[in-house]
């Protein structure tokens, strides 16, 4: 089955309908799944594009949603902060999992609190995000000991990406990509409540709360702009 998608300003981005046609987009997969969103899209980075076009690109933020569906593809927002959960219910029973990010306290409240909700998942490994050079050494040596199917890197973007580019190169599996979803899981970090985001306004509660993101906003409403006049 062929899937849609589009280059939004030089990125390669999937229009998922369903998280359930993502789930099984994925079924099988080696790759990195990269939450794009508006500020993402906005970004000019090669380098940056040149690792989204080689690997699998969601609509997670209202700014991208919107930037498909003006190219006529259907498409829903797909929070990676709520999906990686979705991968581990789906595939708890059959895939084995390594996490990676926040700190050493976030990383063991979240796997506790992993083991209690899905008492049979398989996790290989884990550690906090603070990597040296040797710690990434550590961490492939791990990988290919205990072969786990799907990582987890929570790190923030691009240093994730670009570090599970890099892992990719020596140790192919199913990576993804979770910003701050291990502190908001654990119970550390609060994310918008659910009014914001059933309304696509999850940056706006974030502004409020930060309101030192203002200048990042302010990127953001050149890119809705852009795809009002479709110059993306």
């Amino acid at each position: 089955m062929g899937y849609n998608f589009q280059k939004i300003n030089n990125k390669k981005i999937y229009a998922f309908t369903s998280k359930n046609q993502f789930l099984d987009y994925i079924q099988g997969k080696k790759s990195i799944l990269i939450a794009l969103n508006a500020e993402k899209l906005n970004r000019s980075d090669l380098e940056l594009d040149d690792l989204i076009n080689s690997n699998i690109g969601y609509p997670d933020g209202i700014g991208a949603v919107w930037a498909l569906r003006r190219r006529g593809l259907d498409a829903t927002k797909i929070a990676g902060a709520e999906f990686w959960l979705d991968i581990i219910e789906r595939y708890q029973h059959e895939k084995s999992f390594y996490l990676i990010g926040a700190s050493q306290e976030v990383i063991d409240m979240t796997v506790a609190k992993l083991k209690a909700e899905f008492p049979q998942l398989d996790i290989k490994g884990y550690r906090n995000g603070f990597l040296k050079k040797e710690d990434k050494d550590l961490l492939l040596s791990d990988f290919a000991k205990k072969e786990p199917d799907i990582i987890f890197v929570a790190m923030g973007s691009p240093k994730q990406e670009f570090l599970m580019a890099e892992f990719m190169k020596s140790y192919p599996a199913l990576y993804m990509g979770l910003g701050g979803s291990f502190d908001v899981y654990s119970g550390t970090k609060k994310r918008a409540p659910r009014i914001f985001i059933s309304l696509g306004l999850e940056w706006l509660y974030r502004l409020l709360k930060e309101p030192t993101r203002i200048g990042r906003q302010l990127n953001l409403v050149k890119f809705f702009f852009k795809i009002i006049f479709d110059r993306m």
